[in-house]
């Protein structure tokens, strides 16, 4: 998992303020839906020795595998799902948490959810899982940290 492509700038709340940005620039959310598809296309290959039950993220009506590594220094993630908007979210998510300090994760609040209308947009289902990607993400951080 060494090409992680994250951090993509250089900290959480840089990370958050550049997806608002490139959110506003869309129109509608046709236009958004279509983005967040195209990140998700960004993600780095994950291998399929990794797409076991044990790295699976429950809570999630698509399939979502998630591998955490590093230490409380730096947390990396690695995430795949079999659904394009669902990769679009985890692309979203570890572009603001992964890479990072356990600390940081832990005082980063995911504003951007709200900042670019994510919130009102997604299913009850897809919601779901984005808040136990989230949860999941902040439960190694705090692991990482203790």
């Amino acid at each position: 998992m060494t090409d992680a492509p994250f951090p993509l700038e250089a900290s959480p709340a840089l990370a958050q303020r550049a997806i608002a940005d490139e959110f506003a620039f869309f129109s509608d959310w046709s236009e958004r839906y279509q983005y967040l598809i195209d990140l998700g296309r960004k993600l780095p290959a994950f291998p399929d020795e990794l797409k076991t039950e044990a790295n699976r993220l429950h809570g999630c009506q698509s399939m979502v595998w998630i591998v955490p590594s590093g230490d409380a220094e730096r947390l990396e993630f690695a995430a795949a799902s079999d659904s394009a908007i669902v990769s679009g979210l985890i692309y979203l998510a570890l572009r603001v948490y992964s890479g990072r300090s356990a600390r940081e994760i832990l005082e980063t609040d995911a504003s951007y959810i709200g900042d670019i209308g994510l919130a009102k947009h997604l299913s009850p289902t897809r919601s779901n899982g984005l808040a136990a990607l989230l949860a999941f993400i902040k439960d190694q951080a705090q692991r990482a940290a203790a």
